[in-house]
């Protein structure tokens, strides 16, 4: 077994969130394991960027209202205690509602040479908003 103290809180990267987003990573892939989890904070309008992951991602609310959206369209709103799935290679988006903040602790498998994660253009306005709808 081993204790990990909690990590500090970082604001996360202008390049990949729109808004004030602030991230905890809380256990990095150590052989054999490819594990990654990260716990991150969306203030209400603050959202990812369209992005995909080589091996999937599991999202898990554990306060407020968020919104995980596919490029087909599809809209899921999350709320504490729901998990969203989202498969390797799909373009997605998630982030809090309009109105409330979300947090959600990110679950993923690193590829051996990073964490598999395609980072994309940034989410509209007009998209965002059309998700709140």
């Amino acid at each position: 077994m081993k204790l990990t103290a909690p990590s500090k809180t970082a604001t996360a990267p202008a390049q990949a969130f729109t808004g004030d987003v602030y991230v905890n990573p809380i256990k990095q892939a150590e052989e054999p394991s490819r594990l990654l989890a990260s716990i991150v904070r969306f203030t209400p309008g603050a959202r990812t960027n369209w992005h995909s992951h080589a091996l999937g991602q599991t999202l898990h609310c554990t306060d407020g209202l968020g919104l995980v959206v596919s490029r087909d369209g599809t809209v899921i709103r999350m709320r504490a205690g729901d998990t969203v799935w989202t498969p390797p290679g799909e373009e997605h988006w998630h982030g809090g509602t309009a109105d409330n903040m979300m947090c959600h602790l990110a679950m993923l498998e690193g590829t051996g040479d990073g964490d598999g994660t395609s980072w994309l253009e940034p989410v509209t306005d007009e998209q965002y908003q059309a998700a709140n709808a």
